[in-house]
């Protein structure tokens, strides 16, 4: 995370976040991203991958919401912040959705219970940047 807050730090449109809840956030979505993928790949290779076919959808649903909301976090926005707070939105979503299949597959699948871990801990940080930007 050093790498990730010291680019915020020179950086001037910061979406009226601070340097370390913006790096702390892409740091977070990064790791939704990878979870989510590595999950859905998971998945494809279960003998039961059929069943699994809306947890897979759900997983890279959330891996593409994560990746565009941590790009959009580190362009931001200047002085408004709708389209953040819309895209934060769109991102717990995901989050939510791909959690709640995921944690119904992570007592027997590996890759299940780390991405439920990864898509609740982006969930909760959307939740949390959300209401740092409506203060």
């Amino acid at each position: 995370m050093p790498r990730t807050r010291e680019l915020f730090d020179t950086v001037t449109a910061k979406a009226g976040l601070g340097s370390d809840v913006l790096a702390n956030a892409v740091d977070i979505l990064q790791e939704c991203e990878e979870a989510a993928t590595a999950c859905a790949m998971g998945m494809l290779g279960e003998q039961d991958a059929l069943t699994m076919a809306p947890a897979i959808s759900r997983d890279l649903d959330c891996a593409d919401v994560a990746a565009t909301t941590r790009r959009v976090l580190t362009r931001g926005s200047g002085p408004d912040n709708s389209l953040i707070s819309a895209q934060l939105d769109a991102c717990l979503l995901a989050c939510e959705r791909s959690n709640a299949l995921c944690t119904r597959h992570a007592a027997r699948h590996a890759h299940c219970q780390m991405c439920a871990a990864a898509t609740r801990h982006c969930a909760d940080m959307c939740q949390r940047v959300l209401e740092a930007l409506h203060r």
